[in-house]
């Protein structure tokens, strides 16, 4: 470091570490979380201790950093959970109808499919999409959109197919 007060951190970290990985883990109710959201605190609070130090309450900056971190890690980690059963059912753990709509989003381009399938199978909202990942919310609103568009072009021109075929065998 140089110099500029990273020499009273030391004493700091020492105090209030215990207290802030304390308070997470009891808060997020998870031991490995609340130690990795602190461990990443901490060192955002030595890389900016310079001001960091001069606040008023540092471990209250430091606490509100880790636990934006370990909220931000169990909602991805969530999202990914859930992602992971949903992106790949086994064919026949689905009915009839959602494995044709299944295989219709699977054509959609990738973005497209990414924010559909966050949107409609883990229920996310927009703002969360975006974080997920890592996009604007208007692009996760436009992609929608356009997704939703496709879908319905594509599966109103199936739907008027099986009308035209059912016709054909009256």
């Amino acid at each position: 470091m140089d110099g500029s007060g990273s020499s009273d951190f030391e004493p700091w970290y020492r105090r209030e570490y215990p207290r802030v990985l304390a308070t997470l883990v009891l808060v997020v109710g998870h031991s490995d979380l609340g130690r990795d959201a602190a461990d990443e605190a901490f060192a955002r609070a030595l890389a900016r201790w310079s001001s960091v130090g001069r606040m008023a309450s540092p471990a209250g900056w430091t606490y509100r950093v880790a636990l934006n971190l370990a909220r931000r890690s169990a909602r991805r980690a969530a999202a990914e959970r859930r992602l992971l059963r949903l992106t790949r059912p086994q064919e026949s753990e689905l009915p009839g109808p959602a494995v044709e709509l299944w295989q219709v989003v699977r054509q959609l381009p990738r973005r497209q499919r990414e924010v559909a399938v966050l949107r409609h199978l883990l229920d996310l909202r927009e703002r969360e999409i975006a974080e997920v990942l890592g996009i604007r919310r208007s692009s996760v609103s436009r992609s929608l959109g356009t997704a939703h568009q496709t879908l319905r072009g594509w599966l109103s021109d199936e739907a008027d197919e099986m009308d035209q075929e059912r016709e054909c065998l009256s």
